[in-house]
C-alpha cells in the first residue's frame, strides 16, 4: 500500500481527545470544570500567584541567608583519582585530557583536571594534568611514573 494524503492516520494510542470542561454535569467535567470551588486558583487568566510566593509571608528564598561567590569567569576543575586511573590504564601509558575524555571519565566541557591521590597507585604512567595534590605527585613518582603540570592557554581560559 503507498502512503497518500488520504490514507495518512496517527499510530493507534498516539493522540488524545480533548478534555471538553463545562459542557454540563453528565461530561464528568461540568460546572466548576475540574478547578474545584472558588479561590485564586479558579480564577481564569494566569492562575495561582507567581513562583514562591507564600501569601504574603515571607518566602523561602528570602528567609534563607546568602553565602559565598562564585567568580562569573571561573574555570571549572575535574577532579580525578589515581585509584580511578589506576583501573583504566594499562602500565606505560600515556594520560592527558583527550584520553580522559576518550574513556568517558571527564566531560567534554571540563577544561582543567586535577589528579588527587586517593587509592592506592602502582602503575608506571605519564600523566599530564593541569594540576595534581602533593599526595598523587609522590605516589606517581613512587610508582616510577612521571607527572607533567599543563598550563592553561590564555585563549582557552576566556573563551
Amino acid at each position: 500500500m503507498t502512503i497518500s494524503l488520504h490514507n495518512l492516520h496517527p499510530n493507534p494510542g498516539s493522540t488524545k481527545e480533548k478534555k471538553r470542561l463545562g459542557r454540563g454535569r453528565g461530561s464528568g467535567k461540568g460546572k466548576t470544570s475540574g478547578k474545584g470551588v472558588k479561590g485564586q486558583k479558579a480564577r481564569p487568566g494566569h492562575h495561582g500567584a507567581r513562583l514562591a510566593f507564600e501569601g504574603g509571608q515571607v518566602p523561602m528564598p528570602r528567609r534563607i541567608p546568602k553565602r559565598g561567590f562564585k567568580a562569573p569567569n571561573r574555570i571549572p576543575t575535574f577532579a580525578v583519582n589515581l585509584s580511578t586511573l589506576e583501573k583504566l590504564f594499562d602500565n606505560g601509558a600515556t594520560v592527558d585530557l583527550e584520553t580522559l575524555r576518550n574513556t568517558g571519565l571527564v566531560p567534554k566541557s571540563i577544561e582543567r583536571v586535577k589528579v588527587l591521590g586517593e587509592g592506592s597507585f602502582s602503575k608506571k604512567l605519564t600523566i599530564k594534568a593541569h594540576a595534581a595534590s602533593e599526595t598523587a605527585k609522590a605516589k606517581i613518582i613512587a610508582a616510577g611514573g612521571s607527572f607533567e603540570e599543563i598550563s592553561m592557554s590564555v585563549a582557552s581560559a576566556e573563551a
